[in-house]
């Protein structure tokens, strides 16, 4: 799980990752203008309707640069926001918040826009039972960042990487020699603590992954009357996840199927930006000190 406690852990080396990624030797159009510290204080506004993800990695990528810089976030995580609004202060030496700006930014609009889709999929799935969650389909080096974001949005997690869980997809079954075979050898090989769960594309594959005794049975690119006819097949004895091309355009006909999960790489590899600035940047104070 993704937390922000986990954010605080590992987030440092990715972040200054990027903050190298934007400068190799100097901020040039910085440097020109403030050769020395000077303070100042910038309003990061929202222009666009959403939910915010992100403030906490937003305020790190300015105390990376400068642990002076003070970040004062109107807003939390997870909170709706609108258009126009305020949601936080940056204070501190300008050349830091001119030369944070775009990372930061960067971070938080990802993160922020992949919150606001997945909020919409889970308004669209309410009251249903269906439990949205992210996949693995994330940017390299983001993923971090980018299920945390899910999570703002009200989704749930799938694995966070290959050493999780068990996930039996169709090129492990046909490397295996079968959906039973696969199973089986997972179960010797997995400790007892992981779940062991088997994609299938067909009733005879879901059939065969319940009489294996597989935890989970993923229903992967199904028609939804052949979901059902899975659902029913199950019965109960495995928890059963939706998964395969699910969008905002087609989640609402997933409501009925009777499954337990539906998992999106759209959360994460479609979603799009939310719009935010930094702006008004201006001087306060004295120097430094």
């Amino acid at each position: 799980m993704i937390d922000e406690i986990s954010m605080r852990i590992r987030a440092d080396e990715l972040i200054r990752m990027a903050l190298a990624e934007d400068v190799t030797n100097e901020d040039v159009s910085t440097a020109s203008v403030l050769p020395a510290y000077a303070k100042g204080t910038a309003d990061l506004i929202a222009k666009q309707a959403g939910v915010v993800a992100g403030l906490p990695v937003f305020a790190r990528t300015f105390a990376l640069l400068d642990a002076a810089t003070e970040v004062k976030c109107f807003v939390s995580d997870g909170d709706r926001v609108e258009s126009g609004q305020l949601l936080a202060t940056v204070t501190g030496d300008m050349r830091v918040i001119l030369t944070a700006e775009r990372t930061a930014l960067n971070f938080l609009q990802r993160m922020s826009g992949i919150a606001t889709e997945t909020a919409r999929m889970c308004a669209l799935l309410e009251g249903s039972g269906l439990r949205l969650v992210d996949t693995r389909k994330t940017t390299p080096n983001m993923r971090l960042f980018e299920k945390y974001a899910v999570r703002m949005g009200g989704g749930g997690n799938h694995r966070y990487n290959l050493s999780d869980a068990v996930l039996l997809k169709d090129n492990h079954i046909g490397a295996a020699g079968g959906v039973r075979q696969a199973v089986e050898a997972a179960k010797k090989h997995a400790p007892f603590t992981m779940k062991v769960e088997v994609e299938t594309e067909t009733l005879a594959q879901v059939a065969e992954a319940v009489e294996a005794g597989a935890d989970i049975i993923m229903l992967d690119n199904m028609s939804v009357a052949d979901m059902q006819a899975a659902v029913r097949l199950i019965a109960g004895r495995a928890l059963v996840e939706i998964s395969g091309n699910v969008t905002e355009e087609n989640v609402e006909k997933l409501r009925a199927v009777g499954a337990d999960i539906v998992s999106s790489g759209a959360l994460t590899h479609s979603a799009g930006i939310l719009d935010v600035s930094l702006k008004h940047l201006r001087p306060v104070g004295e120097g430094k000190g």
